[in-house]
């Protein structure tokens, strides 16, 4: 767009049909916030500032939006109270005031809304030349929607359903309250808004029939579902369920294989490259980026997360800001936390734990061990049982286990300790001192073999058992 573009979305209602002490537009949809994504479309197609408009739960509203949006160009306005989307808008005036150009209006419980559809708008906007554009729709039912009203083909006014005559209330295309209006007529006009209608409140619909008396108004048609609000928690689910398909849509046809889509949650900004295959039941959330030839298996949760190229995640396994190399091997049943590092080719197996771990080049550990903080070198093998014992009850503190360390099953690592290069340790050990290079580190205690002990014991067993049974005949007779 050429000239400058502001934006309004209103995140003040109450939503009272939710039935809930959150506010509506806080209701999560795909990991997140519903007023989350009018928000992005307004920021995609260029609009700074963008004002959100809040009410109920103002300082929660505005926290989770800041949070989800650091660095975009915000603004804030208070609605106090709840008297109408012209009242709403109104309130944005302030947050505006340094602004002179084209306002795009969005509601925050409006999740679906495509960027391609507001830059329809935009260029509809442009070519007619008037003040005010909107976005139409056909609902299937249009019972509780505003009706547009044409003449002569022309957009003249929108009449709210409970305001409509029986004749109007036959007009098929409705409102969908998406607006471009330029801000030189929107303060003006919205000061002479009255609240004289069946609801007594202030209509924003209004400003439409004040913009055609000034010259044409220009529409655009879209799909009602991409329109669609959310009233309360069925809407949300079947708005959920929508954004879900359209999301996994798009990555099927850029070379991505769902075994089955309907069961698959990414949320949008996801990255996935092509010949990667995800099996049923997987999701990926956050700022997740799958690389190419990546196979990620059934059951799967993948959250802000980078997973590199030819990488397998066998069934059931959970990373969470983890970064994953090359051709590495993950579960089934592995869990990588937040500050896992994996070089190529590493191998994780069934219930091995990592957490703030870097593990070098092809190293393993295939079975049933934690590893936490700790700095694990290249073509190191991990026994199962294995476990870094990081905390002491005050501090955390690393393990450093150097290249080609073999760590036997069942040894205790207890940090801050480090193990040289090309070392062993043997099974069952409990490492309290640094191992040097090319040692063997052994702690358990010698074996013993006692020969002959178990038929001694199966005598002193069966000798027990024949005095016991004569103090017991010896009471009978008594």
């Amino acid at each position: 767009m050429t000239a400058s573009l502001a934006a309004v979305v209103l995140c003040a209602g109450k939503g009272t049909r939710m039935k809930s002490e959150k506010a509506k537009v806080l209701h999560p949809i795909l990991g997140k916030p519903l007023c989350a994504y009018p928000l992005m479309r307004a920021l995609e197609l260029g609009a700074s500032p963008v004002v959100s408009v809040v009410g109920h739960q103002a300082e929660e509203v505005e926290r989770s939006i800041r949070a989800h949006f650091p660095t975009a160009p915000l603004r804030f306005a208070l609605q106090k109270e709840q008297r109408g989307t012209a009242d709403a808008v109104r309130s944005a005036e302030s947050a505006l005031k340094d602004f002179n150009g084209r306002v795009l209006i969005l509601y925050g419980d409006v999740p679906l809304v495509r960027s391609e559809t507001l830059a329809a708008l935009a260029a509809a906007h442009e070519k007619g030349g008037g003040v005010l554009s909107l976005v139409s729709t056909v609902p299937a039912d249009p019972t509780g929607y505003g009706r547009v009203i044409r003449e002569m083909g022309k957009v003249v006014r929108i009449v709210e359903h409970k305001d409509a005559t029986p004749e109007q209330r036959q007009v098929r295309e409705c409102n969908a309250g998406i607006y471009l209006v330029e801000s030189s007529f929107l303060w003006k006009a919205l000061a002479n808004i009255r609240s004289s209608n069946a609801q007594g409140e202030f209509y924003l619909t209004d400003l439409v029939e004040m913009a055609a008396a000034q010259g044409p108004v220009a529409s655009i048609e879209a799909e009602f579902g991409e329109t669609a609000g959310v009233n309360d928690r069925v809407e949300l689910a079947a708005r959920a369920k929508e954004l879900q398909s359209r999301i996994n849509t798009w990555h099927m046809r850029n070379g991505v294989t769902l075994a089955d889509p309907a069961t698959t949650y990414i949320e949008e900004g996801v990255a996935i490259g092509s010949d990667t295959e995800l099996g049923p039941m997987v999701t990926l959330s956050g700022a997740t980026v799958v690389g190419r030839n990546v196979s990620i298996g059934q059951g799967c949760v993948v959250h802000a997360s980078s997973v590199a190229d030819g990488t397998t995640v066998k069934p059931y396994t959970v990373l969470e800001e983890a970064r994953v190399g090359e051709r590495c091997i993950l579960g089934p049943f592995s869990r990588l936390r937040p500050g896992t590092d994996l070089a190529e080719e590493v191998h994780l197996g069934n219930f091995v734990e990592t957490k703030k771990a870097r593990l070098g080049r092809g190293s393993k550990a295939n079975h049933l061990a934690y590893l936490g903080d700790a700095k694990i070198g290249s073509k190191v093998n991990v026994g199962a049982g294995t476990i870094t014992c990081n905390y002491d009850g005050v501090s955390k503190h690393v393990t450093e286990l150097g290249d080609g360390v073999f760590i036997g099953s069942d040894t205790q690592l207890v940090a801050p300790v480090k193990v040289g290069d090309g070392a062993y340790v043997g099974a069952g050990t409990t490492v309290t001192k640094d191992v040097p290079s090319g040692s063997l580190a052994v702690s358990r205690t010698p074996q013993v073999n006692l020969e002959g002990w178990v038929e001694r014991k199966k005598a002193r067993m069966a000798k027990s058992s024949e005095t016991g049974s004569s103090k017991s005949d010896k009471a009978s007779a008594g």
